[in-house]
């Protein structure tokens, strides 16, 4: 996991710790399927918009 960028992994163990998928996320963040799978699999960087979209939500759970 050295290799991903802190937000992937910090999204991976949000999923983990609740219980979540990443249609779940995806619905609750405003984002693509797709655009988080590359995000955790580190394909691609999150723009700041992402990582705004993607941290409000992972604060409101």
């Amino acid at each position: 996991m050295e290799n991903m960028s802190e937000l992937a992994q910090q999204l991976i163990q949000f999923e983990r710790d609740h219980d979540m998928n990443d249609n779940e996320v995806a619905l609750g963040s405003h984002l693509t399927v797709e655009r988080i799978h590359d995000i955790k699999c580190s394909n691609s960087a999150a723009n700041a918009e992402e990582v705004e979209l993607l941290q409000r939500f992972m604060q409101s759970k």
